[in-house]
């Protein structure tokens, strides 16, 4: 195995493992499910931006700690698929995101989008929980507002200066 090739696993395995972690810690305040959630992990979906590692990292990330923190069945399935669907926009619009600062709001809009709109579903029908989708398309997409959109953005600002360093030829 070549040492680019290593690297890439390497890098995919660590985001995976620190989602697991955010996930816990977020579990342990009651935010990493409901219909009120704010996965500090969420903010690992800028990642792809700086790597396409991150991809596989956050979907392996998201169903390991969907089946630590003890997810029904279907949010295991369509939780991971809505961090998988989120991860790949990123990283699809990277190219765009990269023109400047404020281009890099794109990165959070993939999985804010994802998780609004699959999330709700898991949660009427995995969960029984009372309120309706469109209610948690709004509650989940204002949880994701603040795990991508502020967190997320925080973290792609605080990598970007030194990014090179943390994900070389990326």
């Amino acid at each position: 195995m070549n040492n680019k090739k290593l690297l890439y696993l390497v890098h995919a395995a660590l985001i995976a493992a620190i989602y697991v972690v955010l996930t816990a810690l977020a579990a342990g305040f009651d935010l990493a499910s409901g219909a009120i959630q704010v996965r500090f992990s969420e903010a690992l979906t800028v990642l792809p931006f700086f790597t396409p590692a991150a991809v596989p990292g956050l979907a392996i990330g998201c169903l390991l700690a969907n089946i630590l923190i003890g997810s029904a069945l279907p949010d295991v399935i369509f939780g991971t698929l809505a961090t998988l669907i989120g991860a790949v926009g990123t990283y699809a619009l990277r190219g765009i995101a990269r023109k400047s600062a404020k281009h890099r709001l794109l990165a959070s809009v993939p999985p804010i989008a994802a998780n609004a709109l699959i999330i709700p579903f898991v949660l009427v029908y995995a969960y029984h929980i009372p309120g309706g989708i469109p209610l948690f398309m709004l509650t989940v997409g204002l949880g994701e507002v603040i795990s991508c959109g502020i967190f997320g953005q925080a973290l792609l600002a605080a990598l970007s200066p030194i990014s090179s360093k943390i994900f070389p030829a990326e």
